[in-house]
This record gives structure tokens, sequence and C-alpha cells, in this order.
């Protein structure tokens, strides 16, 4: 074998081959290419330009997957976080209305944090002062409030001024839209590798064919440019003190995704020698290297993805499969013509999907203790009832030092933890107050 040929392979690697590799990265592309679509439709209604947003999130993610394959040298891609994007758009520019450029200045920043903890091994440090079943509840909230914006989305469920929410009419779009989703189930069911991409591309094309959505212009164009959004955050303004805990937030749900996830896929590959991943702070740097350069391009916090299982099960090992998905990330954008006329009710199976498999962690939750069931439990239903991540995440926490204190458990004490619930409890003050965002 030629020596170039190594130069992505861990030293712990001993069967693998290009083959698999190459089959392994393509993979990973067609498990999470959802992401080229949705991305950019949620971050869009943030006033940002969903053409722009298209090669952003391809060149974004092709960057993540190269730092995983060139330092830790692991089969693990690297793309726009589910959730964390919802964060931005929904919650950030949505709801508290801050300026897009404003809101990537926050995702900067707290990438910055990022490298700042992991440096310093404080990002270990925070993991092991949050309660297991809290780093389990966040997932699965997540997964329930992407699920629920999927569903907003199809226009399945739709506002009610005397119940908040209710089921929307029968349109057409709704019922491809509903067809589409068990299509997706079916396809999921039956393990089709790319199924997500399949699902949304088809219904896009019958869109097309019943002229429910303009045709594009071309099928193959030239990338989009990404100058619209380029290097257009505002870090002055996410400086002021009113948006450090929205900074932090980002930060505290991008640090549980992104250790979980590397965890998962180190143990899933077979990386793990004698309790310890090899490299594991090569794999938490480029993952906070990427969260930072994702809000520099212009798009939301860029983290590992859980998808790189696929890649893996399809026999990647070495960080040849993460730069092979890297380069399929690159073509893509080629094809933006096609991209940019995805419906939304399209790309809202995906989020259903998405969250189902987020939601699955719930399992490992033991809620007959009433002192670790009961703060997962606020964690997760507040999270797509609040419309907010923080805000589930920041109830989670206090619920769970109040019980702390009240039943006299002060071995689960830390000052980590502490620190982490007075954030919380001011994130909460300043939010019933109006004051959390400028």
């Amino acid at each position: 074998m030629a020596r170039w040929q190594q130069w992505l392979v861990p030293p712990e690697v001993r069967d693998w081959s290009m083959g698999r590799e190459f089959i392994a990265g393509l993979a990973n592309f067609l498990t999470a290419g959802y992401i080229i679509a949705v991305n950019p439709d949620i971050l869009s209604t943030t006033g940002m330009d969903r053409h722009a947003l298209i090669s952003v999130t391809c060149y974004a993610s092709a960057l993540g997957c190269f730092l995983m394959a060139l330092w830790p040298k692991v089969p693990v891609m690297m793309a726009p976080g589910m959730g964390l994007n919802a964060f931005f758009a929904f919650t950030l520019c949505g709801i508290h209305r801050v300026p897009w450029p404003t809101a990537l200045g926050i995702v900067f920043l707290a990438g910055v944090l990022f490298i700042g903890l992991t440096v310093g091994g404080l990002r270990e440090a925070i993991l092991r002062a949050i309660p297991l079943s809290l780093r389990l509840a966040i997932p699965a909230g997540i997964g329930l409030f992407i699920a629920f914006i999927g569903l907003q989305h199809m226009k399945l469920v739709v506002d009610h001024p005397a119940t908040l929410v209710t089921l929307g009419p029968l349109r057409k779009e709704l019922g491809l839209a509903l067809v589409g989703l068990v299509v997706a189930f079916v396809l999921e069911a039956l393990r089709v590798r790319g199924s997500l991409l399949i699902v949304i591309l088809a219904i896009t094309l019958i869109a097309i064919g019943a002229g429910w959505v303009e045709r594009p212009s071309a099928w193959i164009t030239r990338p989009p440019s990404m100058a619209p959004v380029f290097l257009q955050m505002d870090v002055r303004d996410a400086l002021r003190p009113i948006h450090w805990l929205p900074i932090f937030a980002f930060m505290y749900v991008a640090l549980f995704d992104g250790l979980g996830t590397l965890t998962g896929i180190a143990y899933q590959a077979g990386l793990v020698r004698n309790g310890e991943i090899p490299r594991l702070g090569r794999m938490l740097m480029a993952d906070a290297v990427g969260a930072t350069a994702g809000a520099v391009l212009g798009t939301s916090t860029v983290t590992a993805y859980i998808e790189s299982g696929a890649g893996v099960a399809a026999g990647g090992r070495t960080g040849w499969t993460a730069l092979f998905t890297g380069l399929f990330f690159l073509t893509a954008p080629f094809f933006a013509g096609l991209i940019a006329v995805i419906p939304s009710y399209a790309t809202a199976v995906a989020l259903v999907v998405v969250g189902i498999y987020m939601i699955q962690h719930i399992r490992e939750i033991d809620f007959t203790r009433w002192d670790e069931g009961a703060p997962a439990f606020l964690t997760i239903v507040l999270m797509p009832l609040t419309y907010s991540i923080a805000t589930g995440l920041c109830f989670g926490i206090l619920s769970y030092l109040a019980l702390v204190l009240l039943l006299r458990r002060w071995e689960r004490l830390s000052p980590t933890l502490v620190l982490i619930g007075l954030l919380s409890a001011l994130y909460l003050y300043l939010s019933t107050r109006g004051l959390a965002h400028a």
C-alpha cells in the first residue's frame, strides 16, 4: 500500500481499504445530505439569503469534515447542527428579534469560548458536573423541538387563538408531505441509505411537476455566491453583556451534542482502547474550530454529526471517510438551482424523522427516580413548549439543584454545577423581564 494512503489512517486501525472508505464517505453524505436543503430553509427565516446559505452550508460542512480527516484522522463528518440552527433562527432571531449578523457574532464568540474550554481541559469538567439524566434529556428535548418545527412547516400543526395550536386544514401540500413522511418511515425501517434525501427530492420533483413550486431555471449551475452572509457577523454587538447568556447557551448545547456524538462514534468504530478514546482532544478541538469557522462563513454552529454512524456501519474507520464526505459536500453547490426550490414542507419531513432519532435517548432516563426524572422531564417538555432550547436547559438545571438542596444530597453538588445554575437563573430572570436580548 502506498505511503500516502496511510496519511489519514490512525495507528490503531489495521483492517481498512480505500474502497470501503469511499463507500463510507458516500453513505455519510447520503444520510446527512438533507442538511443542504434544511439548513438554508431554517436560517433564511431570519432574512439571510437562501441561495448563499446553500453554498455556505456545503462549504462549512466540507471544512468540518476535512478538519476531522486531517487532524484526528477519524471517520466523523461535521455540518451545521440541527437544533442549534433552530435556536439561532426561531429563538434568537425570531422571538427575541436579534439581527442575524449579531446572532452570527454570538455563534462565533461561543466557538471561541468553546476552543478555550477545550484547550484548558474545562470541557470535560463541565461534562462531569452535569448529571447524566440531564445530558440524556438534551438530545431528547431538541428532538421534540425540531419535530414540532417540522410539523409546523408541513402545516399539520397551526396556531389557534384559544388553544395556541391545533390541527391544520388538509391541503394538497400537506397531503404530499404526509405521504412523504410515511414513505420516509418505511425507508428508515428498511435501512435504505439516503432515505431522507430521496424523500425530499421526490416531494420536490412531484411539486415541480404539479406546478406547486417554481421550476428551477437550470439543474446544474454555478455555485451561489457566499457574499451576502460571508464575514457578516457583528462581533462588536454580540459582545454586549446582554448577549453573554445566549453565547453560553450555544456553547452549552454544542458541548454535550459534540462530546456525546464523538464518544458514540468512537465506540461504534472500535477506536476505544482500554476505555480511553485516542486523540479525543484533537476531535474536540476540530469540533470547536469547526463551530467557530462556520460563523465566519455565515451559518449557525457546525458540529459533529451522529449520522457519521452510517459511514462507520459501511466500513469507515479512518480519516479518508471524512475526506470523501467533505468532497461530496463540495460538489453539492453546483446543484443549487434544484436545492433552492425545495419547499419547506419537503424538508419538514427530515425534521420530524431526525427528531425521532434524537428522542430515542429518552429511554435511558430513569423516570422512576423523581430527583433524576423530574428535571429531565422539564428539560425535554419545555424546549418545544417555550420554543427555546436554552429555556429547557435552564429549568432542568435549576430544578435538579432545587431537589438536591431540598433532599440534602450534598455530594451531588460541585462548584461548576452551582455556577451553571446561577447563570441559568440569571438567564431566566432576564428572559422573563424581556431583557435577555436587545
